[in-house]
């Protein structure tokens, strides 16, 4: 069974976990969850990473927002960073974005934790049948949410 691993920075990146959390229980993709801190517990991030079965990797931080990056550093799956708003959001933004050419790390907006989990699910649906129907199952349920929506307005509007 495939599965996502998500890396928060600290306890207080959890309201931005609980949005992926929810996407991949609504999908069915297993995962876990734990805090290491790239500065404070480096050791702790590897012993996770190199000791993890996940296909994917989800790694949310703010502030420097390192975590992505060296969570990326110990292991060539793939590496999804969510920045999380604070203060200064660029650097938390640039700290994923610009990566050093050949440790890349794929980059979300920030505290979008629920597009990560849907893109460490599209990469993992690339050989998982099951996650692909769920994910095509709730793409469908986004257009008729839109189309649901455009209705109601429609009919606010009188026309």
């Amino acid at each position: 069974m495939s599965k996502i691993s998500i890396v928060l920075g600290s306890k207080s990146d959890m309201p931005v976990a609980e949005k992926a959390i929810g996407i991949l229980k609504k999908l069915g993709v297993a995962f876990d969850i734990a805090v290491a801190s790239a500065h404070r517990t480096p050791a702790r991030v590897e012993e996770l990473v190199k000791g993890s079965d996940a296909d994917v990797f989800i790694a949310i931080a703010g502030l420097s927002a390192a975590l992505p990056g060296v969570v990326a550093s110990f292991t060539v799956k793939p590496v999804v960073g969510v920045p999380v708003s604070g203060a200064l959001n660029l650097d938390a933004i640039l700290s994923i974005v610009q990566m050093p050419p050949g440790i890349p790390v794929a980059c979300v907006g920030l505290d979008r934790g629920d597009n990560a989990a849907i893109l460490a699910s599209e990469i993992i649906a690339i050989g998982d049948d099951a996650v692909r129907d769920a994910l095509m199952s709730y793409r469908k349920e986004q257009a008729d949410k839109v189309v649901a929506d455009s209705e109601k307005v429609v009919s606010d509007a009188g026309c």
